[in-house]
């Protein structure tokens, strides 16, 4: 089985997909204690180290087959200012250095839309030439999960950057939905779990994808559905976006009903089993900035195919 290193992990999306790609975690990384405490309780046996980045020692796993994480997305966010390399967040630094000191196989990066704005080609080509001297080969694609049975519109940007001598086999994943899966069809039963008599309707009223899952940071208020162009698209599919239910309406329920983070987290494509540490914002914020992990399977199984045809290759030769 090929092995792993992860930083950013967040709630655990793209561990999941790599864990079902058939990745191994030797180390997960995330600076939040609850994202941390996720992991943990879904998985006692993986290693899950609280730590600032730029404090993390690469060295002792030098040579895993891949080096991952999600990247925190402010720096080049559209619904932030930005900034790039000149915002604090910015840790596309820290990973460098610990692709330098790791010497994966192979690296996948998770990141928003906005790094690929024209405004970050020159940028772009910075980590490129960066990654080239390091004897990778770089690539770029925007992955939209509804694609990847996500009901979720939600455009994510996949880097991958594979050792030159493997390079060759790698190919990106196709999107493979037509029939997508819409909010009504994801949520029916958890919305008519306590009995609301007015489950059915809602179902037809909530006949398309969902809009992109908005987070938020620690520096946002409490947990809600985004600004207000995204809060008037959850309208259209009866959805209150100005906040997160504790539970699902109940069997008088009347009005329009808010999400729970359970509802939020399968909308994510996390399996329902997949319990969240924290209190209702803190979960939400885990599961609302997550990789879904359909789509961090996607690639990793183009990125597995590549690393082992070509380990079948070299024993061969």
């Amino acid at each position: 089985m090929l092995d792993s290193v992860e930083v950013c992990a967040g709630a655990g999306g793209q561990a999941l997909g790599l864990e079902q790609a058939g990745f191994a975690h030797r180390l997960l990384v995330d600076n939040d204690r609850w994202c941390c405490a996720t992991l943990r309780q879904n998985r006692p046996h993986w290693r899950v180290e609280q730590t600032d980045l730029n404090d993390l020692d690469g060295r002792p796993y030098k040579g895993v087959d891949l080096f991952a994480g999600g990247l925190p997305c402010p720096p080049f966010s559209v619904a932030g200012k930005q900034l790039g390399s000149s915002d604090e967040r910015n840790l596309f630094p820290a990973a460098l250095r610990l692709i330098d000191e790791i010497r994966p196989r192979a690296v996948m990066i998770e990141n928003v839309r906005g790094i690929l704005d024209a405004v970050f080609s020159d940028y772009r080509e910075r980590l490129e030439g960066q990654l080239a001297k390091l004897g990778y080969k770089a690539c770029w694609k925007a992955l939209n999960a509804c694609e990847f049975g996500v009901p979720q519109l939600r455009p994510r940007v996949a880097i991958v950057a594979i050792k030159k001598n493997y390079s060759d086999g790698f190919q990106w994943p196709e999107g493979h939905q037509r029939d997508f899966t819409t909010v009504g069809d994801a949520l029916a039963d958890l919305m008519a779990e306590r009995g609301w008599v007015g489950a059915k309707a809602w179902r037809a009223r909530a006949n398309e994808i969902a809009p992109t899952i908005v987070g938020g940071s620690k520096r946002h208020g409490g947990p809600d559905l985004g600004p207000t162009r995204a809060k008037r698209a959850w309208a259209t599919l009866g959805v209150d976006g100005m906040g997160i239910a504790d539970a699902p309406p109940p069997k008088d329920f009347v009005g329009i009903p808010r999400l729970t983070v359970r509802m939020v987290a399968r909308l994510q494509g996390f399996p329902d089993d997949w319990s969240l540490s924290g209190g209702k914002t803190a979960a939400y914020r885990q599961v609302g900035n997550a990789f879904p992990p359909p789509v961090a399977r996607a690639v990793a199984e183009r990125l597995r195919i590549a690393l082992e045809s070509r380990k079948s290759v070299s024993v061969a030769a």
